[in-house]
């Protein structure tokens, strides 16, 4: 039996509530968008998220009154991001999905920082240690996100050239490498935004447009977005 429901039409999905999940960085966020209205929990979990997730998930739905069965769709943030904290999201989202026969919505992390920054041209770059950032660009079209820079793994000093002026720089790569991201953008970058995080709020305000565009995915086909194959440093590199 079908948990919830999508309502169809001319080929769009209209999502009245949808979950979201965010557990890329040490912030673990889940949010709930009910035809437009944004409510949702956050966290410093760190490497606790696996823990606090779904506890998160079952008191936000309780405290506003949804069930799971009364859910339409699921989101969640896909990466690039911490490996593990991607592995959760995915696998909590797509459990609850397979439960009650939702689609999913794999949202970029790096897009939703942009989404967080509303900046007109943004480069959002997250801290990927090993002395490296993932980084993406990406410059407001209408209601979407036009991706000028596909998101990598860099060395700071190695970030990728970009066309014009007017970029606006967040995220925690800024914090950590600001210096040698700078020393790269010069006069292209008029301001870092500080404090932007990853958050489930803007993972659930993307994923609504993807699922009106009909672009959501089985549960079965939803995966992190990892770009880094190695995870740790061998003893001779650090």
């Amino acid at each position: 039996m079908r948990c919830g429901y999508n309502r169809v039409l001319s080929g769009y999905s209209i999502v009245v509530n949808l979950l979201a999940l965010e557990t890329s960085t040490e912030l673990c966020s889940v949010a709930l968008w009910r035809d437009g209205r944004l409510d949702a929990l956050d966290a410093g979990a760190g490497a606790r998220n696996s823990e606090a997730l779904l506890p998160m998930v079952d008191a936000l739905l309780a405290a506003q009154g949804v069930a799971r069965g009364d859910l339409h769709g699921i989101a969640f943030g896909a990466g690039p991001g911490a490996f593990t904290g991607l592995r959760v999201a995915c696998g909590v989202a797509q459990g609850i999905a397979f439960g009650c026969d939702l689609r999913v919505a794999a949202v970029g992390t790096l897009e939703a920082l942009a989404e967080a920054a509303q900046a007109p041209r943004i480069i959002c770059c997250l801290d990927a240690r090993m002395g490296e950032i993932y980084h993406a660009a990406y410059e407001k079209d209408g209601a979407r996100w036009r991706e000028v820079s596909a998101p990598g793994l860099y060395k700071p000093a190695a970030a990728p050239s970009l066309p014009g002026d007017g970029w606006h720089g967040c995220g925690s790569g800024f914090a950590v490498f600001g210096a040698a991201l700078a020393a790269v953008y010069g006069a292209q970058l008029d301001q870092v935004i500080e404090g932007v995080v990853p958050h489930a709020r803007h993972i659930a305000t993307l994923a609504a447009a993807v699922f009106e565009r009909g672009e959501a995915l089985a549960a079965e086909h939803a995966a992190p977005l990892y770009v880094r194959n190695k995870v740790a440093l061998k003893v001779d590199e650090r």
